[in-house]
């Protein structure tokens, strides 16, 4: 047995034996190197107005119909604004410090600034499929490498000391190719799935390539979608053996024809039993409850409240029948609702929406406050907040969706930006890499409105150059303002437009 030989793969410590050129758990390739290392009270609901909240008086705009709190309104409505509401308004920011550089992989430093990938262009543009050099699961990162380099070339003279003509390794169809020289790849399998890995071998049922024996990734290790203005990507990691995130997007149109656009981003709780099944349950159940609620002119804030109770009914329907059975299914939401230019933000746990303006001189904001333990220390002035995010129990839920929860406290709030930009939905797997909204900006391209899913790729790439620690899972909603239309030179002067 050689003294140099692993004894745990390096991406997840799993035992090896000798002879394993892969991990029989991760798939990993034994030969490549190893990876670099106080909530605020949900907004009260006002009464609806006569003909409902999507359907305005002849001639009033939408949202001038039913102001909402937020931008230009009461400050209050803003979960995690103290500032003057004068603030959101596009304008100058104040001037602050530029952010630390943050330390990438390999221990190379880069810029924290600029709108773009920081770490270069391993992001593919809009539309492009992960290149086999890109994707962290493609077959250029899991391919095994040629098992051994031939001590000479037995076709060069003098290659190997033998005389021309003389084949010292046997028959040629019985000897294996030179390192860097043409392999001959076994015939395509017939039926079923071929290896990512060496695109010839066939995938048996257990998910191993009967050729060379790579681990297949599973079906929710990299996920993307784009539908219309919106788009999702939802990415396994770099360190978890699977991907327990799960998105929904979605659009819908409301009573006046406007359009409506719907993200839910759930994480599982990696603690809990089943958190995949628990997360994809409650993003199915969220999504099709504001697809049932928005076209009948239900308001936003209370379609995603409703939204929210049934999330967790879905969760809570996984648990073991078994009277006080612990550790059930439970996972995190955090959803946004775009339409009728209102922007309407629900959550339980963890998960986060940030608001990033076009104009990047604006101010972007984070709308959730998290249901944590560092959370709850600040809200209640016995940690600050570097004090309390820097403790071991920081990143401690104290909400979330399942069985074993307690009292459900769905959080939301709708807001009435002034300027246009996107909400970016993310779980902790992103945004533990680009905590406060001014990082967050930093990272999201400057043309996001018009480009989701390559700003989702972007995040997503974002967090595995910081590490990949963690299941990454974002979506990018755009929100576009409708200025008021001007009168015509034959209108009579009226009173003045009501200000969005």
């Amino acid at each position: 047995m050689s003294m140099h030989r692993l004894s745990g793969c390096p991406s997840c410590a799993e035992p090896l034996e000798e002879g394993d050129r892969f991990c029989g758990v991760c798939g990993y390739a034994v030969s490549a190197p190893p990876p670099a290392a106080v909530d605020h009270p949900t907004i009260p609901i006002p009464p609806a107005p006569a003909g409902g909240y999507a359907s305005p008086a002849p001639g009033v705009p939408h949202a001038a119909a039913e102001p909402a709190p937020g931008w230009g309104s009461a400050a209050s409505a803003a979960p995690t604004l103290v500032d003057d509401p004068a603030a959101w308004a596009a304008g100058p920011a104040e001037t602050e410090p530029e952010p630390e550089p943050r330390q990438g992989p390999a221990g190379a430093t880069y810029a924290a600034s600029g709108h773009g990938n920081p770490y270069g262009t391993g992001t593919p543009p809009e539309g492009t499929p992960w290149g086999a050099a890109e994707h962290p699961y493609g077959a250029a990162a899991d391919a095994p490498r040629a098992r051994y380099d031939l001590p000479g070339d037995a076709t060069a003279p003098g290659g190997s000391g033998h005389p021309a003509g003389e084949n010292p390794y046997g028959p040629e169809s019985d000897r294996e190719p030179a390192y860097g020289a043409p392999q001959p790849q076994p015939a395509a399998p017939e039926g079923g799935k071929t290896c990512v890995a060496c695109r010839a071998g066939r995938v048996d049922t257990d998910g191993y390539c009967e050729h060379c024996g790579h681990a297949q990734p599973r079906e929710r290790d990299h996920i993307e979608e784009e539908l219309g203005s919106v788009a999702a990507v939802t990415d396994r990691g770099l360190r978890h053996h699977r991907n327990e995130d799960s998105f929904a997007v979605s659009a819908t149109a409301l009573p006046d024809g406007s359009a409506a656009t719907v993200a839910i981003v759930c994480d599982g709780v990696s603690s809990a039993s089943r958190p995949d099944e628990a997360s994809a349950a409650a993003a199915v159940a969220a999504n099709e409850t504001l697809l049932e609620a928005l076209p009948r002119g239900a308001h936003p804030q209370e379609a995603m409240h409703e939204a929210i109770l049934a999330a967790a009914e879905a969760v809570n329907a996984l648990a073991p029948e078994t009277p006080g059975a612990q550790n059930a299914p439970a996972c995190t939401l955090v959803g946004a609702v775009v339409g009728g230019g209102l922007l309407t933000i629900g959550w339980v746990g963890d998960s986060r929406a940030y608001w990033i303006p076009d104009d990047r001189a604006a101010l972007p904001r984070r709308l959730t406050e998290d249901d944590s333990w560092a959370a709850q220390m600040v809200a209640a002035g016995l940690m600050g907040e570097a004090e309390a995010y820097a403790d071991v129990r920081a990143h401690a839920i104290t909400g979330w969706l399942g069985a074993d929860a307690y009292d459900l406290e769905p959080h939301t709030a709708t807001f009435k930006p002034d300027h246009p930009g996107v909400v970016v939905v993310c779980t902790d797997g992103l945004w533990n890499y680009a905590e406060s909204a001014r990082e967050m900006a930093q990272v999201v391209p400057a043309d996001a409105a018009t480009r989701p899913l390559h700003s989702a790729q972007v995040l997503v790439g974002y967090a595995l150059d910081g590490g990949g620690h963690d299941n990454v899972t974002v979506a990018v909603v755009p929100f576009a303002t409708h200025p008021e239309q001007e009168p015509g030179p034959d209108a009579e002067p009226g009173p003045a437009a009501r200000p969005e």
